[in-house]
């Protein structure tokens, strides 16, 4: 028994009778002793990317192994995914396992992070139900989040409601697990900031400190909260081409690193060039290491070495890119390689979501179960209304 499964164990027994409900003291102690509590995802849309890897999926391995954490969820949010492929849902039925692959390949182990499915917990429906009754109409549309999502996808003129409140649902995500800590690019901090209004709504409305207030975990490292495209465009998209999967092959990778985008104006390997919007350097400070120079490019000690040679001229773009690639190979081959074991056992692969979606829908019922309390609309397990009632009418 889990040490945290241990304590709903005790808490359980402590409450007795059913009916019984919890003070303020008992649930903000409930919420010290739980203690930091992760939720993180992504929509199965497709294969994950570098992009992916360095803005959260790195950080999520790190953060998984640190010891730090009471609970880690990371959630394939295929019912996001529906909000605008409601017309191709075998899109998203395919990808589940891809974004699984991924998620394992990158060294998530499902012994220390529960990775589960998204619509097999009902209970994130009912609460997404509930918080749009304290969310308005125009605090959504002055999500900037989305907004560009919105423009991006062309839905200016009809906008699906499931992807317009879906800032509604990635709330009912976090807060069904008392997540205190989201892990996140920088494009999701509009999102947590709404998720924490609504925490907040829901808690002073209702008089109680049933749900949790997150904060966002950005990626330590400037470059790596926006990995821009191979092209050089901001964002990196499989509709526009300009992704590295984690699943590349490394002759995918290397021809990719080799047609990255860099300075126009270095026309000439004498010309000076500029760092900065340089998609090749970008990588490096999201991938590079200083002992990879040892290993792959002694000439230089570390990043910062080549950056001046580079600003000064006289060091090409392909000598550049040939250290990236060897770079994102090191990265990359071990994921690649973990990926072809688990490749080998799909059924695993399912065993692995099916468990873990049945113990997120155990807490999730929970978290649920307290905020109808809260609400007062838990009238089959209220014994003192009915006890109310009762009398209020018997005596009459």
């Amino acid at each position: 028994v889990s040490r945290q499964e241990s304590w709903r164990s005790q808490r359980d027994c402590s409450r007795g009778a059913a009916g019984i409900t919890e003070t303020r003291q008992h649930r903000r102690l409930r919420n010290i002793v739980v203690g930091k509590i992760i939720l993180t995802g992504d929509r199965p849309t497709g294969r994950l990317h570098v992009g992916h890897y360095v803005g959260s999926l790195r950080r999520r391995v790190e953060l998984q192994n640190s010891g730090e954490y009471s609970d880690i969820y990371i959630m394939i949010a295929d019912s996001q995914a529906l909000t605008d492929n409601a017309d191709n849902p075998e899109k998203v039925r395919q990808n589940i396992l891809e974004v699984a692959l991924d998620y394992l390949s990158a060294g998530l182990d499902p012994e220390k992070s529960t990775i589960f499915i998204q619509s097999m917990v009902p209970e994130l429906y009912e609460m997404t139900a509930y918080f749009m009754d304290i969310v308005t109409v125009s605090r959504l549309q002055r999500n900037p989040t989305v907004k560009s999502e919105i423009q991006m996808r062309n839905f200016e003129a009809s906008i699906p409601v499931g992807f317009f409140t879906y800032p509604i649902s990635q709330a009912a995500d976090i807060t069904a697990f008392k997540a205190n800590v989201v892990p996140a690019g920088e494009d999701q901090m509009p999102m947590v900031e709404q998720t924490r209004e609504i925490v907040h709504k829901f808690n002073t409305v209702y008089n109680t400190d049933t749900l949790v207030m997150p904060d966002i975990l950005l990626p330590s490292n400037d470059a790596c909260r926006r990995l821009p495209g191979t092209d050089g465009k901001a964002k990196m998209s499989k509709s526009l081409g300009n992704c590295i999967y984690l699943s590349d092959t490394e002759e995918d990778v290397k021809k990719k690193v080799m047609s990255m985008y860099t300075d126009p104006n270095h026309l000439k390997v004498s010309d000076p060039g500029q760092v900065e919007g340089n998609t090749v350097f970008t990588y490096l400070d999201a991938f590079c290491k200083d002992e990879y120079f040892a290993e792959f490019w002694p000439d230089y000690k570390n990043l910062d070495e080549v950056k001046e040679h580079y600003k000064r001229g006289g060091l090409g773009d392909v000598k550049v890119k040939k250290f990236l690639n060897r770079v994102l190979e090191e990265e990359l081959r071990p994921i690649r390689e973990r990926r072809k074991r688990w490749e080998q056992d799909i059924p695993a692969v399912y065993e692995i979501l099916k468990s873990g979606s049945e113990k997120a829908e155990r807490v999730a019922a929970q978290t649920l179960k307290e905020m109808r309390a809260a609400m007062k609309i838990n009238y089959f397990d209220d014994a003192a209304l009915i006890a109310e009632q009762s009398e209020k009418y018997n005596g009459q």
